[in-house]
């Protein structure tokens, strides 16, 4: 990297335009940055990293990048132009800064902006020049990021060379060494591969405890399955021993219990058969008893049922008359529905003769049909004479009509021409006081934008201490919960202890509950059992055991997830915490309370913006419309006045004709109206008559067919068809009920002849209740038997499925506790508590001593030339005492004493070689660590006050080596002796109105 050319405009201390070149003043390769403390030497070191990264180095980011003594119209602007990776570039930055608003009074702030050139051989003309590459803040930083080489904090200690920093770093202790290094080494995945080891040694852990538990609970289980004390085997391998015990035992009770229960169920089928048989007979004999029963009761009930049929017969002769009846019904509601319809219609038309009689036509309600056909032709021609007059009274209302729309355009358009003459005289105002609210909101948008970022970041911090707090809490309640369940975990597993005792103490009493007289004893084999051991007062059975120990488990249980969950609640509000700044909740919501009303304001006002640049168009298009209203408006007047001139004398011929036809009528319309509902009614009147005469007949032609069938029928008239009909319903029904006495008496007959019925009444009587209660003492001994072989099942079943799971277990913990020893002993290792690692030093202080190393190493280079040969820098992996890191040592050697010491032992002129020659060492490796990107130009900034003048020279003469590769060294300071030495210098003067740079020596002529 080699500087070229920087330019600052009021930028710092600097009021006007101030530009150096760092060719002229590196072609010297030592070059003199001096001038009175606070003139603005710094300040230049600060516009370089500002071009580099947008950004002051670190210990001068609060400054203020705007001059105090600058002209408000003039913009605050660096740019640099460098060499970076062999490509040429030129930098231009302006920070975010308030300038006058261009018009009105007030500020408005102008956004920061980045531009990024090139200098190309052929920019498209076949001539040389600068090529833009970005505008963009973001790419144009990662792209010189990237041709750096370096970040912002490595670029500020490795090319601004910072003597304090160094001197702090000389004398600091192994932690703070730590900080700085790790910030220039980017060791952060070092330190997170061991975070992740450990974490990973914890899980393996966990997960090895969890199988050894599941070990012991399978081990506990399969005892209770077995009905033993559980065995005090160590290890898999024993285990599984002794459960292939269990289960053989198991095996051959089993045996036994099966045997037992086929003969039970031999037994149960017998008793079986036998109730069957018994409630067989039992139920024909109650069948021929019912059948006995049933054929009395049809006998007491056969005179009604002749009655019945008799009435079916009568019923079913009616039917054949049903049809003409049924007419002959229909046929008078239709008559008397005519008549009712003729009379409505013609008192309908006696109200309408006087609209008719007017008109000379007064025809007679009570006429026959076809007079009343005659009279409303009549009125029908007299409505088409009226058609013609109609029209013309039609077009005579139109004509009125458009002359009101015609009267009433007129005035519209008088009003329209008004208002537009008044909108353009308004025009200019409105349009000047628009642009003077634009420019406002533009600067709103601007501080909106800057707002946004910082209220985003607000928001992040406040979710996270909100986040912090509340995980806090929620640790702080699980931890009083977790005392609770630990407490819970011992009381169930002492509860589980006593119970086992107990149950082992009176297990004679409860296999003496098991034996039932006549069965041999589980333990002795004799079938007599004179004295059985009796049961305490509270007996402990296999239930209670096991449930205490699913009680015991489940606890258990709970304990180990209240454990998990707390270790992660404190852990993520740890990282909560470190996201909120470690603040607290009320301030950081202060904050952004502030941030989100400032945000709110700017963007309410910025909002305008869109509306007053959108208002603006649609103030130029409505002046352009406005003036074209103007125009049309006046020629509409012209048009409208023509036209109703034009109407006032057709209306005028219109109106005499129309008159003559409406004669005493409000209108034409009126007049054919009534004519109109008179031929109406005439129709409806004849229509009425001539289907109420149509009915009569229907009706006469009914009567003359009912009274025919009926004697057909055989009755006499037919009123007697009316009372001997029934309905559907009542008709249905009566069949029904012949036909279920008929086939009841089937039924009956059947029953009583039935062979096997007769055979029961001949037997002697069922007995089925002792059939039953046989069968219900075979069914207990079966319910015994088959309870006894299936306890030994599931036994044989347990004790099976727990030892295949007992291997799977062994199985599976070998390799994973070998897994877990080497994870062990690697997470030790790399954690520094390993006895393998003798000087218990870290992973990442590994790392970070190996740099410091060669730090030390590149300083002793140099430091050996500024000391005479005396001092040399060394690395000390040593321990240090009072748990502080190990590793990070540095000790200087004395050559004439032969010694090593502390480097704080050095003085005031030996520090600031020392210190010098260690950022230069350091700059050396940082640059390698970077890529090797060649530093072609450094800055050393203050601490030369302190050497005396041999000690200066060997310093100089150290620092003038550095052109040995054509680099130029630039020292900062106003130490008066070095005006004398280094004869190339540019000089910052100071001033009330402002800092200025000028060149002196070779390169001011």
């Amino acid at each position: 990297m080699r500087l070229h050319r920087l330019t600052v405009t009021a930028f710092g201390p600097f009021a006007g335009r101030e530009e150096v070149d760092f060719d002229a003043l590196a072609a010297g390769g030592l070059f003199l940055l001096r001038g009175a403390t606070g003139a603005g030497k710094s300040s230049v070191l600060d516009a370089v990293c500002f071009a580099l990264y947008g950004e002051l180095p670190g210990s001068r980011r609060a400054n203020r990048m705007r001059s105090d003594h600058a002209d408000p119209q003039r913009l605050t602007e660096v740019v640099l132009e460098v060499t970076l990776a062999g490509r040429r570039l030129e930098i231009t930055r302006l920070p975010e800064q308030l300038r006058p608003k261009k018009r009105g009074t007030g500020w408005t702030t102008e956004k920061a902006q980045t531009l990024l050139r090139e200098w190309v051989a052929d920019t498209g003309d076949g001539a040389p020049g600068w090529r833009a590459v970005s505008r963009s803040h973001q790419e144009a930083g990662e792209e010189l990021q990237q041709l750096v080489g370096m970040s912002r904090e490595q670029f500020c200690q490795v090319v601004l060379l910072p003597q304090g920093d160094f001197a702090r770093f000389l004398r600091a202790d192994a932690t703070d060494r730590a900080a700085l290094l790790g910030r220039l080494f980017d060791t952060e995945r070092y330190r997170r591969l061991e975070g992740w080891l450990g974490e990973r040694r914890r899980e393996q852990e966990a997960r090895v405890q969890a199988d050894r538990q599941r070990l012991r609970e399978l081990t506990s289980r399969t005892a209770q399955a077995a009905g033993v004390d559980p065995g005090e085997e160590e290890g898999a391998d024993a285990a599984l021993g002794w459960a292939a015990v269990l289960r053989t035992g198991a095996a051959e009770l089993l045996t036994v219990r099966e045997l037992a229960l086929a003969a039970a169920e031999l037994r149960h089928g017998a008793a079986q058969a036998g109730l069957a048989r018994a409630e067989q007979l039992a139920h024909r004999q109650a069948r021929h008893a019912e059948a006995r029963r049933r054929e009395a009761a049809l006998t007491a009930d056969a005179p009604r049922e002749a009655a019945d049929r008799e009435r079916l017969a009568l019923a079913q002769a009616a039917l054949t008359v049903e049809s003409a009846l049924r007419r002959h019904t229909a046929a008078g509601t239709a008559y008397e529905q005519a008549r009712a319809a003729e009379e409505e219609a013609r008192e309908a038309l006696g109200r309408r003769v006087p609209d008719g009689h007017a008109d000379g036509a007064a025809p007679d309600p009570q006429a026959p049909a076809a007079a009343l056909a005659e009279a409303e032709g009549a009125v029908r021609a007299a409505l088409g004479r009226l058609e013609a007059a109609a029209a013309q009274e039609r077009r005579l209302a139109e004509l009125a009509d458009r002359a009101h729309r015609e009267q009433a355009e007129r005035h519209q358009a008088e009003q329209y021409a008004a208002d537009a003459e008044r909108w353009l005289d308004e025009y200019q105002a409105r349009a000047a006081a628009r642009r003077d609210e634009e420019d406002g909101a533009r600067a709103a948008a601007a501080e909106a934008d800057r707002l946004a970022d910082r209220r985003t970041e607000a928001e992040q911090r406040v979710a996270a201490a909100e986040q912090r707090d509340r995980l806090t809490e929620r640790a702080d309640r699980s931890e009083q919960d977790l005392l609770a369940l630990r407490r819970a975990a011992l009381d169930a597993r002492e509860h589980t202890l006593e119970l086992r005792q107990r149950r082992l103490d009176g297990m004679a009493a409860e296999l003496a509950g098991r034996l039932h007289p006549g069965d041999p004893c589980p333990v002795c084999g004799s079938a007599e059992h004179p004295a059985p051991a009796a049961a305490g007062a509270a007996p402990v059975r296999e239930a209670d055991e096991r449930a205490a120990a699913a009680a015991q488990q489940a606890a258990e249980q709970r304990l180990a997830e209240a454990e998990a969950e707390l270790a992660g609640l404190r852990l993520r509000a740890a990282a909560a915490d470190a996201t909120a700044d470690g603040r607290p909740w009320q301030e950081l919501v202060d904050r952004l309370a502030e941030l989100t009303g400032r945000h709110r304001t700017a963007l309410q006002a910025a909002e305008r913006l869109t509306v007053l640049l959108q208002e603006g168009e649609r103030l130029a298009g409505r002046h352009q419309q406005h003036t074209a209203q103007l125009q049309q408006a006046r020629e509409r007047v012209a048009s409208r006045a023509a036209a109703l001139e034009a109407l006032a004398a057709e209306q005028e011929a219109l109106t005499a004709q129309v008159a003559a036809a409406r004669g005493d009528a409000p209108s034409v319309a009126d007049r054919a109206a009534r004519l109109g509902r008179l031929a109406d009614a005439l129709v409806r009147a004849a229509r009425a008559a001539r289907t109420a005469e149509q009915a009569a007949e229907q009706l006469k032609q009914a009567a003359d067919e009912l009274a025919l069938t009926a004697r057909q029928a055989g009755f006499a008239s037919p009123q007697q068809v009316r009372q001997a009909a029934l309905a559907p319903t009542e008709l249905q029904a009566l069949r029904e009920r012949l036909e279920a006495r008929a086939a009841e008496r089937r039924a009956v007959a059947g029953e009583l002849a039935d062979p096997e019925l007769l055979a029961a009444v001949q037997a002697g009587p069922a007995e089925p209740a002792a059939a039953r209660a046989a069968l219900q003492a075979a069914l207990a001994a079966l319910r015994a038997a088959a309870a006894a072989a299936h306890a030994a099942a599931e036994r044989v079943a347990a004790l099976r499925g727990l030892g295949e799971r007992l291997a799977e277990l062994a199985a599976e913990l070998a390799p994973r506790l070998a897994a877990f020893g080497e994870l062990s002993r690697l997470a030790a290792l790399a954690a520094g508590t390993s006895t393998d690692n003798r000087l218990r030093m870290r992973l990442e202080s590994y790392v970070l001593a190996a740099r410091l190393e060669q730090v030390a190493a590149a300083a002793s280079a140099r430091l050996v030339r500024m000391s005479g040969g005396r001092y040399t820098l060394v690395h000390s992996d040593g321990r240090t005492g009072g748990g502080r890191r190990s590793g990070l040592s540095l000790l200087v050697v004395d050559a004439w004493t032969g010694t090593e010491r502390d480097t704080a032992t050095l003085s005031g002129g030996e520090s600031f070689f020392a210190s010098l020659a260690l950022a230069l060492g350091l700059a050396d490796v940082v640059t390698d660590e970077a890529g090797g990107m060649p530093l072609d130009t450094l800055f050393i900034d203050e601490g030369f006050g302190t050497l005396d003048e041999q000690a200066l020279e060997e310093v100089l003469d150290v620092l003038d080596s550095l052109r040995e590769r054509d680099r130029a060294v630039g020292i900062v300071s106003h130490v008066a002796d070095l005006r004398h030495r280094i004869p190339t210098q540019l000089v910052v003067h100071k001033s009330r109105h402002g800092s200025t740079l000028r060149p002196a020596g070779p390169v001011a002529g």
